[in-house]
Order: C-alpha cells, then structure tokens, then sequence
C-alpha cells in the first residue's frame, strides 16, 4: 500500500488555529456567524428580505429537546434550526414537482450559495463557509430531511470533488476550482462507478496514457450524480491496471473538455438527479489535471469516502427523521374502529422502533463528526459503522412509514413511497451494506487495520 501523500485538513477539523486554513474558533466561523445573525429573520430565496420569523418548523416535532443533539453547541442547534427552516420554505414545495417532471433542482441549489450551505465545509478563503465537520453533518440531516437531490450536491461537493482538492491539490488547482465551486458558477461531479466495478475502485478500468502532451484519458463511469449538470468532474482513473490501487490516480477533468460524452441514465426513482453515464474517449489532459501525485489516487479516495460516508450517513439520518415526522401526526389524525391509530399497540411499536433506530444512528453520525473534528486521519471502521446503520434506518423507517399510512403510503399525495425508494438507493451507493459489515468484521477479526 503506497504512503499517504500529503494533506490539508478541513478548515474546522483538529485543534483550533494549528494550521494556515484553521485559523478561527472552531464552531465560530462565517457560517456559524451568519446562522446566528439571520435566526429568526426571513431568507426567502437568494436574498434576505429581513422579515421577523420564528424558527418553530412546519413539521410536527416529536419531543424535540430529546433527540441525539445534546453534545451539539448553541451556534451548531441555531445552525439546524436555521436550514430546517430554509428548506421548508424553500425547497419543500418543490420537490415532487421536480420529481414528476425529472427536472433537476438547480433554482433550490442556487439558494443555498447566499446562505453558505453549498459549500459549509470549504475555506472561507475561497468563499466556503469554514465550519466544523459536525456542523456539516447537520446541514446534510436537515436538507436531506426535504430533499435528498439537493443534499447529495453538498455531499458530494464538501466530501468528495472540493474537499479532495482541499486536501490534496496545488495552489493553482485551489485557485483555479474553489472560487467558482463555493459561488455556485461550478458543480461538481464524482465520476467514480464503472459499469463492471461497483465498489471496487482497485479495479477501475478507466484507463490513463502518457501523451507527450500529458495524458489521455479513456473509459466510462455510470450513476453519476449532478453529472449533466456539472463543470468540474473528478475521476478515477488507472495508469497501470495489472497494478491495481498502486496504479490509481486521480483526475480533474472539466465536462467541456473534446471527448467527454454524457449520457442519460433513465432510473425509477431520484428522476430529478438526472444520473448520468459518462464515456471518455481519448480526452487530452495536462500533468495540471493530475490531483496529488500519479499511482497516489487510491489513498485520497479512501479519504475522501471516509467523508463521503459520513455525509451519506447524515443525510440518511435526515431522511429517517423524516419518516417519522411524518408518520406521527398522520397515527394521531387517522381514525380506524373509531380511534386514532396511535392508540394500537402495533402502529406505536413502529413508531417506537422508528425512533430507536434514528437515534442510534445519529448518534453514530455524530460521533464520527466529532472524530473528524478531533483531528483522526482516517476513520474508515466508524465511517462503516455510521453509514450501515443510518442507511438500513432510513429505509426500514420508510417501510414503517408506508404500512402506518397504509394505502395512501402508495399514494402521489404523499411523500412516504418517496422516502423508501430514495431510502434504498444509498443501500447500494457509497459501499453497498455488504461491502460495511465486511469492513466492520473484518477489522474486529484483525484480518485488516483501520
């Protein structure tokens, strides 16, 4: 296994001020800052309009001051208080609306640049929002609890494409990309799955060829997300595959460029993502496209899905969450035998398992972020853990929510058939839960190190 090449660290991760890009308090920076000054105040779209308003959320809470967020600081539950908020006013209205129509919800995304929460975790110095890792967590819950689309281009972002060139790219690749990532004029795409490869990045088929020129770059990707809407694309790539991970190497490639084909992926659910195959053919590129150094890419992979995972997990936990607070009004409204279907013993053990379930993963979630922020390289066994758990949450309480809401679980009136199919998904994306509990096992087994 090659050393891992050098890194800089996330602006809020690790002690306060031990390095060029951490020099603020850690959860104090802008978008902790900017939570605090707008609680309470309107953000109705791009521009604040500076209207009083409370920050009690439109849906029913379940016994809000007892959920898994008691080692969260004030600035970190004014942060929640203030995207949950944000996405219900909105994003929520629109999202089945985008989901018939298979439209991409590129008006919802713009609205977060203003407010910080595209880019939560990238250097104020480029324009990000410079919080810590578990504020970053939150933000994912909370867009994710109304939409996941838009929260998987935070993810994706902040975890995979701008974090990676944080950490290891040049200056002029920082300069280059990062300005235009954080003011939303670029979104960002990880072109990572190959039709043959699944989870196996060691087995990338996407190949790499010495040009004089640079490189060349030919293969395919497939279920790429924000891929057709994207204008910086990161790409795994192998420049020797009889050498496996030793050949993997990473690259940044804009869409634009001649020979990048994007293609339409036609799914049954997440329409609105529009996921894309992407085909390379013979795509000039120059040694400045070369993230970290050639043969390296397979450690800043590993890094970067270590943090993927955790912003996956948190998203899982936001739709978990949501499952609940949907289901918990409906069981007090809905009448059967002449009472409230909360009152059954079997409805209220759902609802009971639904909660248990979200609260531990959650808390797993949380615990991962904390780690991060601890200033811990790699936390692949914890980042397994979190992701298992929140993403079998997240569909077991969609199947919860569907059988409490009965027909109408099936019903276009209501978002819980939604939940589950998008729920499911992320079974299989990030490491499917097999791929986890191997990790897991594997690591308690002593048969792999952390």
């Amino acid at each position: 296994m090659p050393s891992r090449p050098p890194r800089r660290a996330f602006p809020g991760a690790g002690r306060c001020n031990s390095g060029p890009l951490r020099q603020r308090r850690c959860n104090s920076g802008p978008l902790q800052q900017r939570a605090i000054a707008t609680a309470g105040h309107c953000d109705s779209g791009p521009l604040r309009q500076g209207r009083p308003m409370s920050v009690t959320t439109t849906a029913a809470p379940t016994a809000p001051s007892r959920t898994a967020d008691f080692d969260l600081t004030p600035e970190q539950r004014q942060v929640r208080a203030a995207v949950r908020e944000f996405a219900e006013r909105e994003i929520l209205p629109f999202v089945e609306e985008h989901e018939r129509a298979e439209r991409y919800p590129a008006e919802s995304i713009r609205k977060l640049v203003p407010l910080g929460y595209l880019t939560p975790l990238l250097p104020a110095e480029y324009g990000g929002g410079g919080c810590d890792v578990v504020t970053y967590g939150v933000i994912c819950e909370e867009l994710a609890r109304i939409d996941w689309v838009v929260a998987s281009v935070v993810s994706v972002t902040n975890s995979l494409v701008a974090g990676s060139i944080v950490r290891f790219g040049t200056d002029a690749q920082r300069d280059r990309w990062l300005p235009g990532v954080c003011d939303g004029s670029v979104l960002t795409a990880a072109a990572l799955t190959e039709p043959g490869g699944g989870s196996d990045l060691a087995a990338v088929q996407t190949r790499a060829e010495r040009t004089a020129a640079g490189w060349s770059l030919s293969g395919s990707k497939v279920f790429i997300s924000h891929a057709a809407h994207a204008g910086l694309l990161l790409v795994a790539a192998t420049v020797d595959p009889a050498a496996r991970h030793r050949g993997v190497t990473v690259f940044l490639v804009d869409p634009r460029a001649a020979g990048v084909e994007i293609g339409d992926l036609p799914m049954r659910t997440l329409k609105r993502d529009n996921l894309a195959t992407i085909h390379f053919d013979r795509v000039a590129l120059g040694d400045d496209a070369v993230l970290g150094e050639v043969g390296r890419g397979f450690p800043i992979l590993g890094a970067a899905l270590d943090m993927g995972r955790f912003s996956v997990a948190a998203r899982c936990v936001g739709q978990a969450q949501r499952a609940i607070d949907l289901s918990v009004p409906y069981a007090r409204e809905r009448e059967a035998f002449g009472r409230s279907i909360g009152g059954f013993q079997m409805i209220q053990q759902k609802i009971a398992d639904m909660i248990c379930r979200t609260e531990s993963a959650r808390a797993l979630v949380y615990r991962l972020g904390r780690m991060k922020d601890a200033g811990v390289e790699r936390c692949s066994v914890e980042a397994s853990m979190a992701k298992l758990t929140a993403s079998e949450a997240a569909t077991a309480n969609a199947l919860d929510a569907i059988q409490i809401h009965g027909g109408y679980g099936f019903s276009a009136e209501y978002e819980v058939g939604r939940l589950l199919l998008e729920a499911k998904t992320l079974e299989v994306g990030e490491g499917t839960s097999e791929l986890h509990r191997r990790v897991i096992a594997e690591h308690a087994l002593g048969l792999r190190g952390r």
